[in-house]
């Protein structure tokens, strides 16, 4: 815009009042202000995409939400809102700055402060949030589609053992973060025992922080089933 003549002093010359919102990847200054970049590179600087994947493997690239959309335009979005509401009471308009790359520094926030506290790995795929935990994962069922399961909290845990039934025992210990792997083994042997619509009609109405994966297809839709059941053998 300040190459067309309508830079931010332009703009509230003409209109104090005016909340003027712009948004670049790596700022407005700094070594990297003007080089080429996407956001694989901006969450590549801040460590998110370090903590994106499994063990063992490189990071996992994901979709462009977490410095597009998470930290570049949500945030931008945010400020310009906060700014419209300042505005609206002191008559004065302000420029809104928003870097995809401090945006999702912001959004890591947590994670460090995990890290900080030793309650975060910097190892990939190892921690309760990122694959490492077996109730906190993705599961192949037996027709080829997947299943998500984030039954974190104990009465969320316990919803979800009561329907593996008896194969259950194994996974009573839940935090014991040096068996998760095995725990991961075999629970993923067991959910491939089922397709994705009997888990669908196993968890029905249950609190287990249970969903289906669905995909992008209009013919891509999960089962309703009205009851909930046991494993047979239960």
């Amino acid at each position: 815009m300040e190459k067309l003549g309508l830079g931010p002093d332009t703009c509230l010359a003409r209109n104090p009042k005016l909340v003027y919102g712009r948004m670049t990847g790596w700022g407005q200054e700094g070594p990297l202000a003007q080089a080429a970049g996407h956001d694989l590179n901006y969450i590549a600087l801040t460590g998110a995409l370090h903590a994106m994947g499994r063990a063992g493997e490189k990071p996992a690239i994901p979709l462009n939400l977490v410095g597009d959309f998470g930290g570049g335009g949500l945030l931008l979005a945010f400020g310009v809102v906060c700014a419209v509401l300042e505005a609206r009471q002191s008559g004065r308009g302000q420029v809104v700055d928003a870097a995809m790359i401090d945006g999702a520094s912001t959004l890591m926030t947590s994670t460090y402060a995990a890290l900080q506290a030793g309650f975060h790995s910097d190892r990939r795929g190892t921690n309760l949030l990122d694959s490492g935990a077996h109730f906190y994962e993705v599961y192949e069922t037996a027709d080829g589609k997947y299943i998500s399961l984030a039954a974190i909290e104990p009465q969320f845990y316990a919803a979800l053992l009561d329907k593996l039934g008896r194969t259950a025992r194994v996974f009573r210990d839940q935090f014991d973060a040096a068996n998760w792997p095995h725990m991961k083994d075999d629970l993923a042997a067991i959910i491939r025992l089922r397709t994705r619509d009997e888990w669908d009609d196993i968890f029905a109405g249950v609190d287990a922080c249970y969903a289906p994966v669905l995909g992008h297809a209009r013919s891509e839709k999960s089962s309703a089933p009205p009851r909930p059941r046991h494993l047979p053998g239960a």
